[in-house]
């Protein structure tokens, strides 16, 4: 607090270090008549902005460079500069820019009568200066008719065959933007059809207006190859016609040690040896690294075949699956041909990553004061027997002290030991599969063992899984798909304290089950998608991706084969269950669904918003989830006024039990969460933040009173918590320091509105973490 209220008290002088006769540029106003277009639209077109108000009011950075001395050879006062930012000195020529720049835009967007000026407001007291830009758009013009030019009647037929999808339409704004947009998405479908030459500057527009109209009849043309937005060059060797080639694939040559340098590769001496595989040419430098078989299998480009850039994406996302490459690029070279018949030689191009890596990660952990750490080691090896399967080994160590009454327990600590071996193999894998579905299918293949060992005060819990996942995506990263065909789970408490099942249970035998030694054999289904640009928010033309989404879905069902063939064969035990080998199985359905939305306000301040909600339902042979299939609520990711499991389910309360952290758990799950984040200075970002949600059962469990779903009572029983943080990003990570209170709470017998009698000791959490929230 102390070096905020520092910061504010240097920001009073922000023109410490402002030039003689210049003046500092404090404010800067967009005004826009009319609701048509919105100011945050404009701000990037800006020339020259003021310095960053963190939180909106506070110009931390400025304050903090202006902590430093004038004597810029001492590293403290060098230092401070780095962290801040110098004063914006205003200069009355990059004002009149944005003037020009604002209505370029908005006569890029089809305004053509916008009219932008500039009102600058002196304080010579202060040596400061505010400007007001005052933009009035005028009448857009809208496209009245749109009509097609298109000499080649091959290429006519592939865009008049879909024109629906094409953003420029009758009636819509006559948005250079969108022109360019539909010329790039036609010039996409044209190369997916073998016009490997053909590129957008190959498609014009003629546009004509009728004087004082603001419709305009809008005509596109496709040129000729000998023309190009309207001069007579040559574009290639094809003289005199209107026809564009088509192009086909003469030979594909991959070169597995690539270090740089011009294609052909060959004519340098660079190849040590060389494989043909099924007409493909494999250049390989010091070592086969990569046997043939995967890298043919993996090339979707094939000697004869008409070039197409789905071809092109497919290579490089089955290519991605091989973690044993660094780096892939695709390079064509013409190769000649005749009339309207052309060719092209395709150079695949890898760069081979490390074969071998080890990461440690150490973190520590602090719940309700109770510390603990955790240690893990991760080894990977990236190409077992020359194939590129990823064999990934982890083990890890968790420990934490606990506080509270220990009489009659196990021990007063809790600790856990984890091991998992897994291997990727970057292909299809199933019994039979032929080669042309492995290769049809860029699917990688997982098979993973794991072992887990818990001791709590209460139990201890071994835990013995396996796996077997296909998982796929697209290049880019924005898909991505996990089904697990089969997923084992085997738990096994060795060791209770006499009393523990009476505890969390004494009257219903039901939620005993969940800590009882059992089976789960499941299949499930793993959905994600977004937007984000990777690694960072800004397009492909640096641009601020104004809206981020990222979508997460999951289903999960388990022991209904087991149940079908315990119906036909099996028998039941004393309570009327299915046992598999004396041990019962548990048999349930599971869905999950999680989404979040980022708006990019600009390019320091942004809003994030967050919905999810989840059910599991046990049916068949179980009667109650798995404890370790069941929703928490709380914790740095979820309302942030509880720490983990402290919250739910419904109105429960949770203070009177040695066994909370186990009856603090559901069936059902909501969560919303609405955070503004801000830059404020160097690494440091600030945010607050509003969470609501909660947990319940979908059944009465005694154990849990006020923890069952009513229709007519569970939005009474949503928590509200409210809260500011700190974070860190470093770009590869983020540190993330959040202080949440309770604003509403739900629990019988506690005070039911904080945010009106707040106390810190009973409603403040502090939450660590790694990484967003959202």
């Amino acid at each position: 607090m102390a070096a905020v209220l520092l910061l504010m008290a240097a920001g009073c002088s922000s023109t410490r270090h402002l030039p003689a006769g210049a003046l500092l540029l404090d404010h800067v106003d967009i005004e826009v008549e009319g609701d048509s277009v919105k100011e945050s639209e404009l701000v990037n077109y800006l020339r020259q902005s003021p310095n960053h108000r963190a939180l909106g009011f506070m110009k931390l950075q400025l304050a903090m460079y202006n902590l430093s001395g004038r004597d810029t050879t001492k590293w403290y006062n060098r230092w401070v500069r780095r962290m801040g930012q110098p004063p914006v000195v205003w200069s009355p020529d990059l004002t009149d820019a944005s003037v020009k720049q604002l209505r370029q835009a908005l006569i890029n967007r089809g305004y053509m009568d916008a009219a932008v000026t500039a009102d600058s407001v002196v304080r010579r007291d202060s040596r400061k200066v505010d400007i007001t830009y005052r933009v009035a758009t005028g009448a857009p013009h809208r496209v009245l008719t749109k009509n097609y030019e298109i000499p080649d009647t091959a290429i006519e037929r592939i865009i008049m065959r879909d024109t629906i999808v094409l953003p420029v339409k009758p009636g819509s704004l006559f948005d250079r933007n969108d022109l360019d947009a539909e010329r790039v998405i036609i010039t996409e479908r044209l190369r997916n059809e073998g016009y490997y030459a053909f590129n957008k500057d190959y498609i014009t527009y003629v546009a004509d207006t009728a004087e004082g109209s603001k419709d305009v009849n809008l005509i596109l043309r496709v040129n000729s190859p000998r023309r190009r937005a309207g001069d007579m060059s040559r574009l290639d060797s094809i003289a005199n016609s209107t026809t564009h080639a088509t192009y086909y694939i003469r030979r594909v040559v991959i070169v597995t040690d690539y270090r740089g340098g011009t294609v052909p590769v060959e004519a340098t001496g660079y190849s040590k040896d060389s494989v043909d595989c099924n007409g493909i040419t494999i250049l390989y430098g010091d070592d086969r690294y990569l046997r043939p078989s995967v890298l043919e299998e993996k090339c979707h480009l094939l000697p004869g075949r008409l070039y197409t850039s789905s071809a092109v994406d497919r290579t490089y996302e089955a290519m991605s699956r091989l973690s044993i490459l660094k780096s892939i690029n695709i390079d064509f070279v013409q190769a000649g041909g005749a009339g309207t018949t052309r060719f092209v030689d395709a150079y695949i191009l890898l760069t081979r990553n490390r074969k071998q890596s080890v990461t440690l990660d150490v973190e520590g952990t602090n719940s309700e004061g109770d510390l603990g750490f955790g240690v893990g080691v991760t080894y990977q090896h990236r190409n077992v027997a020359h194939r590129s399967q990823l064999l990934t080994t982890r083990l890890r160590v968790n420990y934490e002290s606990l506080s509270g009454n220990f009489n009659g327990l196990i021990n007063d600590r809790y600790t856990e030991y984890a091991a998992e071996v897994g291997i990727t193999f970057p292909r299809f894998e199933f019994p039979f599969a032929s080669q042309r579905m492995r290769k049809r299918l860029n699917v990688a293949t997982e098979f993973a063992l794991s072992m887990n060992y818990q001791e709590r005060p209460e139990y201890t819990r071994i835990i013995g899984g396996g796996a077997w996942k296909y998982k796929w995506g697209n290049r880019d990263n924005t898909r991505r798909h996990v089904y697990s065909l089969l997923d084992i789970n085997y738990v096994y408490l060795p060791e209770r304290t006499n009393d523990f099942l009476d505890q969390i249970a004494p009257d219903n035998p039901l939620l005993r089950y969940s800590y009882e030694d059992h089976f789960i054999v499941s299949m499930s289904y793993n959905f994600y998608l977004t937007n984000k640009r990777i690694p960072s928010a800004l397009t492909r033309n640096h641009t601020l991706q104004p809206m981020v989404y990222t979508l997460r879905a999951n289903v999960e069902t388990a022991g209904n084969v087991l149940y079908a063939l315990s119906s036909a064969f099996g028998h039941r035990d004393a309570e009327g269950m299915y046992t598999l080998f004396g041990i019962r199985y548990s048999q349930y359905a599971k869905g999950e669904i999680d989404y979040g939305v980022t708006l990019n306000l600009s390019r320091r301040h942004a809003m994030a918003f967050h919905a999810g909600g989840g059910i599991g339902v046990p049916y068949g042979n179980s009667t109650v989830m798995p404890f370790e299939k069941r929703f928490y609520a709380g914790g740095a990711n979820g309302v942030r006024g509880w720490s983990v499991r402290s919250l739910g389910p419904g109105s429960y309360d949770g203070r009177n039990s040695v066994a909370d952290f186990i009856n603090q758990c559901g069936d059902i799950r909501l969560d919303f969460s609405a955070e503004y984040r801000a830059k404020l200075f160097w690494v440091l970002e600030g945010a607050v933040f509003v969470d609501a949600g909660n947990i319940w059962t979908i059944r009465n469990y005694e154990n849990q009173p006020g923890g069952v779903w009513k229709w007519n009572e569970f939005y009474k029983q949503i928590a509200l918590a409210y809260g500011a943080g700190l974070r860190l990003d470093f770009s590869y990570f983020l540190l993330r320091f959040d202080l949440g209170m309770k604003a509403h709470n739900p629990a019988k017998g506690q005070e039911p509105w904080p945010l009106i009698h707040p106390r810190w000791h009973r409603d403040a959490t502090f939450h660590f973490a790694v990484g967003y929230p959202f």
